[in-house]
């Protein structure tokens, strides 16, 4: 033995008398000390992130709780969830065992649904809104449970491709000042118009849409498209939306400064009907965000996934797009997860 193992050895016992030379897996009182403490602290972390998980099933009934547990076994011990939840090892592995048969048979079911719902929305929606809308129809389930079936076969929503913002808005001398300044919300119907365009690319060449929005319900009141990006292409969006829709005097309209919506065609009938014009700040693609939105989701939801061979086949699918898909069918988080027609619906009934 090396005479400073033996050096080494005597300090050691000198120090620590029995507890020295622990060996076979021991460690000094110490280090035995700080290893309880940092299983404690991990335990209660444990804690923490099952208990941020659990709020919404803390109080549910068993089967419940042991849905969640089985859902987050593979990222929480059973034993840290069994606390939380004030449940048993032997009643959740009960439970395992016999509910499992039935449970599969439940998710088979929930998986055939998830599918239905998922062709309905054109392959747009992610799990929030299926599970919203299997909720509305009467099913049981979590937002987790349905993005971990989605998930197990391959059921996706359609990729998010980079959208390029169009809106290029040259300095207008006669710009109306901006009233809306970034603050998108009405409190009834026809109280603040958005509108902007952008351009749809075809074999035959560039096809370009003007829109009106509704901020209160996120409609689409009116929309207009043509080969050309003109004021009469404004001026027929414009007219769409007063022919489908009943204003009152001081409506406010808000877009871009662009020379189309300064023009006097615009401005004339916007003071016909008693409206106020609203425009944003000179690229500042933030001012009008709502209708960028709304082109967004045109584009990464229609268009980026069409070849369209003509114009008119462009205009036939953005028609059905914004009349069918968007204005009544297609589930907005921002309004609770209903249609914007469906939204106008129940503020009328509710007032």
């Amino acid at each position: 033995v090396d005479p400073n193992t033996i050096s080494n050895w005597k300090r050691e016992f000198g120090s620590h008398g029995g507890n020295a030379f622990p060996g076979n897996g021991r460690l000094m009182p110490q280090d035995e000390e700080l290893r309880r403490l940092h299983r404690e602290v991990a335990t209660l972390r444990e804690e923490v992130q099952v208990l941020k998980k659990s709020d919404r099933v803390l109080h549910q009934t068993r089967e419940v709780r042991y849905r969640f547990m089985d859902d987050h076994r593979n990222e929480f011990r059973v034993t840290t969830m069994c606390r939380v939840l004030q449940l048993t090892r032997s009643s959740y592995h009960y439970w395992r065992r016999h509910a499992s048969s039935s449970y599969r048979q439940r998710n088979v079911r929930l998986v055939q649904e998830i599918g239905r719902v998922h062709q309905a929305s054109r392959g747009t929606y992610g799990s929030p809104r299926i599970a919203q809308t299997l909720r509305a129809s009467g099913f049981v389930c979590t937002t987790k449970r349905v993005a971990k079936l989605m998930q197990e076969h391959n059921i996706r929503a359609k990729t998010k491709k980079r959208f390029k913002i169009t809106t290029d808005s040259t300095r207008t001398t006669n710009a109306s000042p901006n009233l809306v300044k970034q603050k998108f919300h009405a409190e009834r119907p026809n109280q603040l118009w958005t509108s902007d365009m952008t351009y749809i690319w075809t074999l035959e060449g560039w096809l370009y849409l003007a829109v009106v929005l509704d901020v209160y319900g996120r409609r689409i009141v009116g929309y207009a498209m043509s080969h050309r990006i003109d004021t009469a292409l404004v001026a027929q969006a414009l007219q769409c939306a007063l022919t489908h829709r009943t204003i009152a005097p001081g409506l406010v309209f808000h877009s871009d400064c662009g020379s189309q919506y300064a023009s006097d065609t615009v401005r004339t009938t916007l003071a016909a009907h008693k409206m106020v014009q609203s425009m944003s700040g000179t690229g500042n693609c933030y001012d009008n965000a709502i209708t960028e939105t709304f082109f967004h989701k045109l584009k990464t939801e229609l268009i980026y996934w069409e070849r369209f061979e003509t114009r008119d086949e462009a205009r036939s699918k953005i028609f059905e797009y914004i009349e069918v898909f968007y204005n009544r069918q297609r589930l907005h988080s921002s309004l609770g997860y209903l249609t914007p027609v469906g939204f106008e619906q129940q503020s009328n009934i509710n007032h």
